[in-house]
């Protein structure tokens, strides 16, 4: 890799990966010594979160595909290896995006989750995960990425309480689904929803009490700018967060 050409982006234009695509990787421990490494860099490098997260689910048995998009990780991390992330002095209110794609892996048909809080201009946390279930819908989809969202922010308030940072505003989570916020701010249970009824219930209750505010935002307005990765999902952070 030493004389391997950069690439702009960790992954494809929305790549997904297949655990029977292509054919077997010949050497499944060097694919194993190179994955297992590259999740202390997502600590601090969110813009690979998803790609690593893709790459992650193939150690048993790696495919030739899979190598390859490991390999591009690497050249895109070769043509980045000045960036960091940069903090400055700002205000204290937490806000984060929420986000999640709706049945993208080919595997499971599970989705994936992803999300990015901000203490005032400054990621402190960020996730890229599949979700445990399989949604019917794409608002049910969302929603649980929002219920995470949400409780990453209240366990950051407690954190931060604990520091004795003052949090003075409600946080506010952006989320680019119209369904969901009204589903937030429906005081009615519908039988269509009652399978995600604990997740329903607890974002209404931080938003009515009010612990957080809800925010539609549209994917071309949007303050951070999202990086493809996967079908909207929120993989990577602003550019303007890098030096």
């Amino acid at each position: 890799m030493h004389n391997a050409k950069a690439c702009s982006t960790p992954c494809l234009p929305y790549q997904r990966l297949s655990k029977d695509d292509g054919v077997p990787f010949d050497t499944p421990t060097l694919y194993r010594n190179i994955v297992e490494a590259l999740p202390y860099l997502t600590f601090t490098r969110p813009d690979i979160a998803f790609a690593v997260h893709q790459v992650c689910q193939f150690m048993q048995l790696p495919m030739v595909s899979h190598f390859i998009a490991v390999k591009r990780i690497l050249r895109y991390l070769k043509g980045t290896a000045t960036y960091g992330l940069s903090y400055h002095r700002d205000s204290l209110d937490l806000k984060a995006f929420s986000d999640a794609d709706w049945a993208g892996d080919p595997n499971d048909r599970r989705n994936t989750t992803g999300l990015v809080v901000f203490l005032g201009f400054n990621p402190i946390s960020w996730s890229s995960k599949k979700q445990q279930t399989v949604s019917r819908s794409s608002t049910e989809a969302e929603y649980m990425a929002l219920a995470s969202t949400a409780a990453e922010i209240d366990w950051l308030k407690q954190l931060l309480r604990f520091m004795c940072v003052p949090v003075s505003h409600s946080p506010v989570i952006f989320c680019d689904n119209m369904s969901v916020i009204a589903l937030s701010l429906n005081p009615v249970q519908h039988q269509r929803t009652k399978h995600i009824e604990i997740d329903v219930h607890f974002v209404r209750r931080q938003n009515q009490a009010p612990l957080l505010l809800l925010v539609m935002i549209f994917a071309l307005s949007w303050r951070v700018n999202l990086c493809h990765l996967y079908c909207g999902v929120i993989l990577c952070i602003t550019n303007a967060c890098f030096d």
